[in-house]
């Protein structure tokens, strides 16, 4: 009778170490930019100075007239002008942080000739050296293959599993460092998306809030040349929303898709690892 091999089993767990993130950012910048969006509107582009006419001073939302400038213009855009500075201010907080961020995970060198020079080492069987490869890369799709290397390295001298085992078990680290390192790329990703939808929104909101102002001045008004002058004037105060919504969702939109493009050139790179890594285990440890 013919004797039987016994299957062994997997351990579980993984030696990828969880990393912990806070969500501080993404709860306080909104909230902060849109303060600040408002202390700008009201003590910046509503400071006194700029106007020629001050009809209701002091207060949440003084009244002026005469704007000096354009800054002082945009003021008599209406409330929903602080609301889009603020909408900005977050959108270049979020730009910075996810460069930031995306820019680390990166890595140093192109992830191509990483994975190459990984190649290299385990076809001449040198765990260590394609380990050294990994800390000199430093970013997300350098983190994978380490953790992959480190089972990888377990599972030469394990006895105990079949090669399909071993290859499993590495494809498995592979993917669990993986689910960890995707979501520190997409955070936050969230509120450029939001914003890029929105903007356009509140500036039109902005625009006909600024219509339905300007056109019930002129219906108090007597009408004639004066009349008709200050509706143009109201108008283009009120178009000022819709600059602000469009600025903001054009910026919002083209940092979104470099970001994502991004990373989906280090999904690319992590991919390619894991099938490195199981490949090469299955060629050189039949």
């Amino acid at each position: 009778m013919a004797e039987t091999k016994p299957t062994a089993t997997l351990k579980s767990g993984t030696s990828v170490q969880v990393k912990k993130s806070s969500n501080l950012i993404s709860l306080l910048a909104p909230v902060i930019c849109v303060i600040a969006g408002y202390v700008i509107w009201r003590f910046v582009l509503g400071d006194p100075k700029g106007f020629n006419k001050v009809i209701e001073g002091g207060g949440f939302w003084p009244t002026y007239d005469g704007p000096k400038n354009a800054l002082n213009k945009m003021y008599l855009g209406g409330i929903i002008v602080p609301i889009l500075i603020g909408t900005f201010l977050t959108m270049i907080t979020f730009v910075i942080e996810r460069f930031l961020t995306i820019s680390k995970a990166g890595g140093s060198g192109n992830n191509a000739d990483f994975i190459r020079k990984v190649q290299y080492h385990l076809a001449n069987k040198n765990v260590d050296a394609a380990l050294a490869e990994c800390d000199k890369q430093k970013g997300s799709v350098g983190n994978v293959m380490k953790a992959g290397l480190g089972r990888y390295k377990e599972m030469i001298n394990n006895n105990e599993l079949t090669t399909d085992q071993k290859v499993l078990a590495i494809q498995k680290e592979v993917e669990e460092a993986t689910s960890l390192e995707l979501p520190m790329l997409e955070k936050n990703l969230v509120f450029l998306s939001t914003i890029a939808s929105v903007a356009t929104l509140l500036g039109l909101l902005g625009t006909v809030l600024g219509m339905i102002r300007s056109f019930s001045a002129l219906g108090e008004g007597e009408g004639g040349g004066d009349a008709a002058n200050k509706l143009s004037v109201g108008i283009s105060e009120a178009l000022y929303n819709t600059a602000l919504g469009i600025g903001t969702s054009a910026f919002a939109i083209i940092f979104y898709n470099m970001f994502t493009t991004k990373i989906d050139g280090i999904t690319y790179g992590i991919d390619e690892s894991g099938f490195t890594l199981t490949q090469s285990f299955a060629s050189l440890y039949k």
